[in-house]
């Protein structure tokens, strides 16, 4: 059962009421007990987080996602974190794939080793004599402000000393003063929020790297095929995926594959279009990181394919839809799932969600092939979420 992001995101799973969870207090990786408040109306270098439900187990760059793990390699990191199972905290991601230490990165990292949450965070800040509400926290952590007047700063120093850091660690990672006031995110970031909302499993898996997700590539056509096993449960699934670049210079893209069912990991990974460079498989996320060079940078406009293809291993329950996420639009999107004749649905039938966790809408039933396939081709696909839905009979 899986979801793929990229510039869009699939997902085949056993319950399609659920999306990308309900969110987190603060957005943020190592937390999520709680419900974020306002960011603190004096302190206007915070930004407003709302705050929201998480799945126990929907973030991996928390407690207990292992991350006390050893270091590794960076190249290390990537290839075989995949392959082994091995789960990384998206702190540990986003490090490995830019060593680089940056305020939220190593606010993060601290908070997920010792295994507060922000709302205890918060409570013991108070106790200090210091005002600060989750939601600022998240944002801080999350990188959409700093602190920078009097207080927070203050905050900075009780932090370290809550958090067991050196004095001076996290002050001496302070950038210098932004602009004030609230500023729409980016392009791919600000289209991304759109269809997926606020702290979204890809937004969790990429960390910090999603503020610049994909944003020099766009997709113009894609085609996933999905296999379905005698049992119910999807066997693997591949994806060709057409890609332009918006500026001069793009050489790789990032995707993103979730899966509902923590029993079904990736086991095989096979890229016949563009090269691995990382594949990363988040436990506690039940997602996939991977990065793809095309080989070659990109001349504005000049067009790449990219195709892979990933087996996965059994779930515990049958998947009953697939979906892609797209936050442009696309020329032509193909959607096929094949099914075991031991385990043909009984009706089929293709919807859009105007965004993760909207209902579905322009429900349509489709037909069973005669190789035991369904298959949806959209032209003109816009920006949403697309899938295929079935029901096994009694």
């Amino acid at each position: 059962m899986s979801r793929r992001a990229d510039s869009d995101e699939t997902r085949a799973t056993a319950r399609p009421g659920r999306e990308d969870g309900d969110r987190p207090d603060p957005p943020d990786p190592p937390d999520q007990p709680g419900r974020g408040g306002r960011p603190d109306r004096d302190d206007r270098d915070d930004r407003d987080d709302r705050g929201r439900t998480a799945d126990a187990d929907a973030r991996p760059d928390q407690p207990g996602a292992d991350a006390a793990a050893e270091p590794v390699r960076t190249e290390e990191a990537h290839i075989t974190a995949a392959r082994t199972g091995r789960a990384l905290t998206t702190s540990a991601l986003h490090a490995a794939a830019t060593g680089a230490d940056t305020f939220p990165a190593v606010l993060r990292e601290a908070l997920g080793r010792r295994g507060l949450s922000l709302e205890r965070v918060s409570e013991r800040l108070k106790a200090r004599g210091i005002t600060i509400s989750q939601a600022t926290l998240s944002s801080w952590q999350r990188g959409r402000s700093q602190p920078e007047r009097a207080r927070s700063l203050r905050a900075v120093d009780v932090l370290e000393e809550i958090l067991d850091l050196p004095a001076g660690t996290l002050r001496s990672l302070l950038g210098p003063r932004r602009p004030r006031g609230r500023t729409t995110p980016p392009g791919a970031e600000g289209a991304a929020l759109q269809i997926l909302g606020e702290d979204s499993v890809v937004e969790k898996a990429l960390g910090a790297r999603f503020r610049h997700f994909n944003q020099e590539t766009s997709s113009l056509m894609v085609h996933d095929i999905v296999r379905i096993g005698e049992s119910g449960t999807m066997s693997g699934f591949s994806t060709t995926n057409v890609l332009r670049a918006g500026r001069a210079g793009a050489d790789r893209a990032l995707f993103v594959l979730s899966f509902d069912d923590e029993a079904a990991e990736p086991v095989d990974i096979r890229v016949t279009c563009g090269r691995l460079t990382e594949a990363t498989y988040l436990k506690g996320l039940k997602s996939l990181v991977l990065e793809i060079h095309f080989g070659r940078k990109l001349a504005k406009l000049d067009t790449t394919v990219v195709s892979y293809a990933v087996e996965v291993s059994p779930s515990l329950t049958p998947a009953t839809h697939y979906e892609r996420w797209s936050r442009t639009n696309l020329h032509e999107y193909l959607q096929q799932v094949y099914f075991h004749p031991g385990a043909l649905p009984v009706d089929c039938h293709r919807y859009v969600r105007e965004k993760v966790g909207a209902p579905p809408r322009a429900q349509r039933r489709i037909p069973l092939g005669a190789a035991h396939d369904v298959h949806v081709l959209t032209s003109r696909c816009k920006p949403g979420v697309h899938g295929v839905a079935w029901e096994y009979g009694p």
